[in-house]
């Protein structure tokens, strides 16, 4: 089996990716991730899910790589990673009784022979109408400040919700595992 390499400095993915029990072995990727000026959500994640691939490939050029990436989207308004309190409790506010899309790309890339395969799913997330107070109780609690969107779905965050769809429950953790199964079974990695 051709030696895979995740992409990816996030715990939640490399958890993700633990699940399938095969090895594999993280790489960050250290991309300037910084949207394009009029960049929509879905060309943002393509380009830095398969940019991170290609950063990660020249360190690893015997390896398939696995690479993701994710942002939310309410109201026209891409959320990314908060990074601290305030900005958390703007986008619960603003996330209060509406719908989010969040877009979670996934790229795997075989460095050896440049192949690579990329998309995005979609996973639509409508919140509870929430309180001020109820928005800085839940951040004191799960601190989600590495999150886009402002939540940990896996702790906490699931009690902002009043409904998730999707095709993956995984994409709104960080990695679609349904998609990724497929293209690793394209690549000739069986999984079971």
């Amino acid at each position: 089996m051709k030696p895979l390499v995740l992409g990816s400095s996030s715990p939640y993915r490399r958890q993700l990716l633990a699940q399938l029990q095969i090895p594999f072995e993280t790489c960050s990727p250290d991309i300037d991730e910084t949207a394009h000026q009029d960049e929509k959500a879905e060309g943002l994640v393509l380009r830095l899910a398969k940019e991170k691939a290609l950063a990660v490939a020249r360190k690893f050029p015997e390896c398939l790589i696995i690479a993701s990436d994710q942002v939310a989207v309410v109201n026209n308004t891409i959320l990314g990673k908060p990074h601290n309190f305030e900005n958390a409790c703007q986008q619960l506010s603003i996330a209060s009784n509406n719908t989010v899309i969040f877009y979670t790309s996934l790229c795997v890339l075989n460095a050896q022979t440049g192949f690579s395969q990329i998309d995005v799913e979609l996973t639509e997330v409508k919140f509870r109408t929430l309180s001020e107070e109820q928005i800085k109780r839940y951040l004191q609690q799960d601190e989600p400040y590495n999150c886009a969107g402002s939540f940990r779905c896996e702790r906490l965050g699931i009690t902002l919700f009043e409904s998730i769809h999707s095709n993956d429950p995984n994409a709104l953790i960080g990695l679609p595992l349904i998609k990724l199964t497929t293209f690793l079974t394209n690549e000739g990695i069986e999984l079971y």
